[in-house]
């Protein structure tokens, strides 16, 4: 599904703040550094999270509660800039204001995961805005289900990752299920997903991990068991 952006005065004023602050805390030497922890995936402006932090709280000062419209404006304008600090910014605003947004901003998040995506992204729109907007409205479970099919390894990582923080509320057949679908996936960021979300529910329910791992160790990758098991042991 293409998404555009929406016509957002909030936006545009945001937008304006954004890229004038910023660049004022740029920071050439340490955006190299950052760039090359990144694996190259974008430029950045060399802001620590603290700066970057201080800056967003300067560049918001004011700014009315967002609608799913100028969340949809804000974010996608976002990611069309260069500079990884940029996206940030945008992943801490949905974050905050997720709650406004209704079931029909999934696609605009399955676009900002998958466009221009890494960890550093990918794994907090899964956990924090994904993960919302699906214990908000059930029916988008049916998205996950054919989002761990898809080709795209990160919108599968999106899929596994986007119970993280339903603990006892966690869909256990789905999160199991998931896990042995994507289990034969070659991939690092596939394999550490199994773990990761196993571990987490673990804090939860740390028999059924146990029993899961126990039955499936020969399906699942051993950095997933590794991950799984960390904090409870086999």
């Amino acid at each position: 599904m293409t998404v555009t952006v929406p016509r957002s005065a909030p936006a545009d004023t945001l937008l304006e703040r954004l890229t004038s602050v910023y660049p004022t805390a740029a920071d050439p030497e340490r955006a190299g550094q950052m760039r090359a922890y990144m694996k190259d995936v974008a430029p950045f402006l060399g802001l620590t999270t603290p700066v970057r932090r201080a800056l967003s709280r300067t560049v918001l000062a004011g700014a009315p509660r967002p609608n799913e419209a100028d969340c949809t404006a804000l974010a996608l304008r976002c990611w069309e800039l260069p500079e990884r600090e940029y996206a940030y910014f945008a992943v801490d605003y949905l974050r905050r204001y997720v709650g406004r947004c209704s079931s029909g901003f999934l696609p605009v998040a399955r676009h900002l995961v998958s466009t221009v995506p890494w960890w550093d992204t990918v794994d907090l729109l899964a956990a924090h805005v994904v993960g919302a907007l699906v214990a908000a409205d059930p029916r988008l479970e049916k998205d996950m289900d054919a989002w761990i099919e898809d080709d795209d390894l990160w919108i599968a990582r999106t899929a596994l990752l986007h119970q993280l923080r339903r603990k006892e509320t966690t869909d256990t057949e789905r999160l199991f299920g998931y896990c042995l679908r994507q289990a034969p996936h070659p991939d690092f960021f596939i394999r550490k997903a199994i773990g990761w979300c196993l571990r987490e529910y673990a804090k939860t329910d740390p028999d059924a991990v146990r029993s899961f791992v126990a039955a499936h160790r020969d399906r699942l990758a051993p950095l997933s068991v590794r991950e799984a098991l960390k904090n409870i042991g086999p």
